[in-house]
């Protein structure tokens, strides 16, 4: 790790802060910790699963299996990548230097204690842990919530509530799963925010890079402009995952989470995606987003065809497919952007995207099969080959400093 000299100035060129004089690269953006430390804990928690799953250890028996693992890929990972975008998006939205330094470091340790305190629940308690767990969430939103009332971007304030709705979501999963062996509400909460985030973010994004990339080269179609299409389509979405949080087993619920999925899979069309083919740094997040519409057809045939697919199994399209893929599509081309590097996809990174889809597809075909196991462990084999590959590949980027050029 290594300083970086620049001067202290407000921003740097092209608008994004520069940074305080002899700052540790590894804590100059919220980024580098946090992303670092999201690839790191997606390999060891599905290392840590599958240990559990055979019976080669044991942990966290107060919260069982399913729970633990849940929980520490929604909101041990999910929390983290969550964290390291929005540090390194507030700067740019609100004009003002980034958390850096003690201040990000504090919040890493803290998110770090977190996923500690489950690995020794055992030794000192459930509520101990829960409690060192439940704070990240509520300082990260005081933190951006300050951030922005700072620099005056009022736009920005809804991101802040859904941090806010992750924490109490992750306070809700905690609570129910401590005094009724599982999370009910708190798991449909903290996955509607995410998904949330994710259309929200991910909506904003994916359109806007895939119009840079396209009138590069000089392409014709463009993909469409934030409009009242997409209010409207956010607002359908965010209908049928209330509905989903209030009463999952509804049929109404059903209809409504199918006719979102239409809404999404329209407004995914719209963003040209079929003409970034050649170059998967955009490509990748059009994919990610597939599953967002996806998530809300397996979820919606779940509730109207129980016996089809379960709603665990329904589930994953969300969780490895949107989330998995989404995160790693924005932690591959923010580590580029943001280090100094050209944005192009190296051999390592095709390999991570190839990886964490077929991740996803892979988990997405379990209940095809009436012997799953196969299916699970490849699944799972991919998940780590994706994020070791990205250890591997983009850790020397986080570590040190920004390329000069």
């Amino acid at each position: 790790m290594s300083a970086i000299p620049e001067p202290a100035v407000r921003k740097a060129r092209g608008g994004i802060p520069r940074l305080r004089p002899g700052s540790i690269a590894f804590l100059s953006y919220g980024f580098r910790p946090f992303f670092l430390g999201a690839a790191v804990w997606g390999v060891l928690s599905m290392i840590f699963w599958v240990g559990l799953m055979t019976g080669r250890w044991s942990f966290a028996a107060h919260y069982g299996v399913v729970a633990w693992h849940a929980h520490e890929f929604l909101l041990g990972y999910g929390a983290a990548v969550v964290t390291g975008f929005l540090l390194t998006a507030v700067p740019n939205w609100t004009g003002r230097l980034p958390v850096q330094g003690g201040a990000l470091l504090a919040l890493f340790l803290l998110w770090i204690a977190g996923r500690i305190g489950f690995l020794v629940s055992d030794w000192i308690g459930p509520r101990v842990a829960a409690g060192i767990d439940s704070v990240f969430l509520f300082v990260l939103a005081g933190v951006i919530l300050r951030e922005i009332i700072a620099g005056k971007n009022w736009r920005n304030v809804p991101v802040t509530g859904l941090v806010l709705l992750l924490g109490l979501g992750n306070v809700a999963f905690h609570a129910e799963t401590l005094s009724l062996g599982a999370p009910d509400y708190g798991i449909r909460i903290v996955l509607a925010a995410i998904i949330g985030m994710i259309m929200l973010v991910g909506g904003r994004i994916t359109p806007s890079f895939t119009r840079n990339w396209l009138v590069r080269q000089q392409s014709g179609k463009l993909p469409a402009s934030f409009g009242r299409f997409d209010v409207a389509a956010l607002a359908i979405a965010a209908g049928g995952l209330f509905a989903w949080i209030v009463a999952p087993v509804s049929e109404v619920t059903g209809a409504m989470l199918l006719v979102a999925a239409v809404v999404q899979a329209v407004r995914l069309a719209r963003w040209a995606g079929e003409r970034t083919w050649r170059e998967p740094l955009v490509l990748i997040l059009h994919a990610g987003y597939a599953f967002v519409p996806l998530g809300f057809v397996t979820l919606a045939v779940s509730i109207l065809w129980a016996t089809v697919v379960s709603t665990s199994d329904a589930l994953h399209a969300w969780t490895v497919g949107a989330v998995g893929v989404m995160t790693l599509a924005v932690m591959t081309r923010a580590t580029l952007g943001h280090t100094g590097r050209d944005l192009a996809a190296t051999t390592a990174t095709r390999v991570i995207y190839v990886a964490i889809v077929v991740a996803a597809l892979a988990r997405l075909s379990v209940p095809l099969f009436a012997q799953p196991t196969a299916f699970l462990t490849f699944s799972a084999l991919a998940w780590i080959a994706a994020f070791a590959t990205f250890v591997l590949q983009y850790g020397p980027m986080l570590l040190t400093a920004r390329r000069v050029r």
